[in-house]
Order: structure tokens, then sequence, then C-alpha cells
């Protein structure tokens, strides 16, 4: 199964941005396929994962863990693409940041470490983007708050001075001519 078979492949003077579908936050962590780390650095998925497996020890699971099928599902469904042709045998496997540098330290190529350090680059420019988006996000909401008091306030000043606006109420007319004092009294 490739996920991301639709990008191309990067180097480090493509802008940071074009790495970003690459990233997806998966349990909460911005990670990467195994799939797209070997392309980055110029090897096949097998030997990214054989390497992973020999040192094992360098991975934690806060660095690389392996999909579940559900997630997987979840990612095929994002691209569209068939499971029923080809594929993987094997759930694939997610680096995050820190599993990304790890993985450059034990490829030890030119070509992985010069990846290594973009890669870094790039999560930490999205994560800033996301940062900055929720900074956003949040001075939105407070001026929509802002707004639906001021509305509120709007609404009151404007049902206060409706009755202002309407005109007086004509006052009684006199009668011109003879009044009989029974009607003068009443």
């Amino acid at each position: 199964m490739r996920l991301s078979s639709h990008l191309k492949p990067m180097n480090p003077e493509t802008p940071l941005e074009s790495i970003f579908p690459r990233i997806f936050t998966i349990r909460n962590a911005q990670v990467m396929l195994d799939s797209d780390l070997a392309t980055l650095y110029g090897v096949t998925t097998k030997r990214l994962n054989e390497q992973v497996k020999r040192n094992g020890g360098r991975f934690p699971k806060d660095f690389m863990f392996q999909l579940q099928r559900e997630e997987v599902a979840i990612l095929r469904s994002q691209f569209a693409t068939s499971s029923s042709h080809g594929g993987r045998r094997f759930q694939p496997w997610v680096s995050t940041e820190h599993g990304a540098i790890m993985a450059a330290t034990i490829l030890n190529s030119e070509r992985a470490v010069a990846m290594s350090v973009y890669i870094v680059r790039a999560f930490v420019k999205m994560r800033q983007e996301l940062l900055a988006n929720a900074a956003l996000e949040a001075r939105l909401q407070s001026i929509e708050k802002t707004l639906i008091s001021h509305d509120s306030a709007l609404r009151d000043v404007i049902q206060k001075l409706r009755p202002l606006l309407m005109p007086p109420p004509e006052p009684p007319r006199r009668r011109i001519g003879f009044v009989p004092p029974a009607e003068e009294a009443g």
C-alpha cells in the first residue's frame, strides 16, 4: 500500500511547504509514513524498516510506531486509493520528528543527513503555522464574543429608541361651536 504515491521526491532546496502533505496527525502526534521517509532519504521502504529493526533501541514508541488497520483505512480514504490491488503486506510504520532524525543517523548517508535537516525544518515550520492558526482562531473567537455582546447592546438601544421615533399621539380636538353644559362636565 503506497498511500502517498502521488507526491514527488524532494531535495533540500524544495520549499518546506511542499513536505506538509507528507506530515499527518495520528494519535495526537505529527508523523510521516515510512515510505515517504524512505523516499526522502533515497532508500527503499524495506531498507529503512530493516535498519529500524536492527536499531530498535533507538526508536521508542514516541519516535516511531506501527499504524493500526483503522488508521491505515482513514489515511487510505483521504487519498481515495484502492486497497484491492497490490500494496503492502504489513501495516506501515510512522515516524515523529525525532524518529525521522534518528532514521537519518542509522542510514548514515549524505542524502539522509541533508534531508533530516530539511524534515526537521518542515516539522518546526508546520508547528509554528499550527500555533499561529490556533492564536488566530482564539482571536477570532474573542472578536465574535465582543460582536455578540455589541449586537445585544445595540438591540436594547434600538428597542428603547423605537418608541421615541413614533409620532406623538394627537391631542383630543376641541369641538367648535356650542357645547351643551352636560357634555362639558363629562
